[in-house]
């Protein structure tokens, strides 16, 4: 899975560079566009980020109250929505990695969880001077949980993060954030609520939270 990883962040870095290397030779023969939308509806970006998450739960063996950060890596697609109200339906893909931590009286566990992610947002772009935009957004989000470990540091031993006495796999939630454009480079902030119960019992609650911190770019 690392390797997958690092050849996926290696990639992205790749195709962002060779981007904006295009658009600066675009910039320079006075053929490109003032900001990442154009007259066509659809625009298509690449992320890479960080994640911040803790888990929340009333079950003491699943109670991660210490931050654990992580990877953010995907592709979005946009589309928009009205030609006369910059609103716009975002979706895409997401490799992003969850989970937690617990230090307290001499125990220590992290909590590892990693998700495929498809978000759902809403976007309105407000600009500014040119070619500076800003962009609040809104929105909800479907993970699956395709793998993690939780570590017991005391005992040095891990166990499957999604079996049948810890986490389900499938996650769901609200997200509220604000992005940021400059030409073709894009960044935002935001935070996924977990709603869905990830607890596999059925008496217990346990649900993620998550700030991502994200750049990439439009085009």
């Amino acid at each position: 899975m690392k390797k997958i990883v690092f050849f996926l962040v290696t990639a992205l870095m790749a195709v962002t560079t060779a981007t904006a290397q295009t658009w600066r030779q675009s910039s320079n023969s006075n053929n490109y566009r003032d900001d990442w939308r154009s007259d066509n509806q659809f625009y298509y970006g690449l992320r890479l980020g960080l994640s911040v998450s803790t888990i929340n739960s009333d079950e003491e063996r699943l109670d991660a109250p210490g931050s654990r950060s992580g990877l953010n890596l995907g592709a979005v697609i946009g589309y928009e929505l009205s030609s006369g109200t910059p609103v716009y339906l975002e979706s895409g893909l997401f490799y992003t990695e969850k989970g937690g931590k617990y230090s307290e009286n001499g125990c220590k566990l992290k909590y590892n969880l990693n998700y495929l992610k498809l978000p759902i947002l809403l976007k309105y772009n407000i600009e500014l001077e040119d070619p500076f935009c800003i962009t609040p957004f809104a929105g909800g989000y479907f993970a699956y949980g395709i793998g993690g470990k939780i570590k017991d540091y005391n005992t040095k031993q891990s166990m499957s993060a999604f079996s049948d006495f810890n986490f389900k796999r499938f996650d769901g939630g609200l997200t509220i954030g604000c992005g940021f454009s400059y030409q073709i480079i894009y960044g935002e902030l935001s935070y996924d609520f977990g709603l869905t119960n990830i607890s596999q019992d059925e008496f217990g609650s346990c649900h993620n939270g998550t700030l991502n911190l994200n750049f990439g770019v439009n085009f």
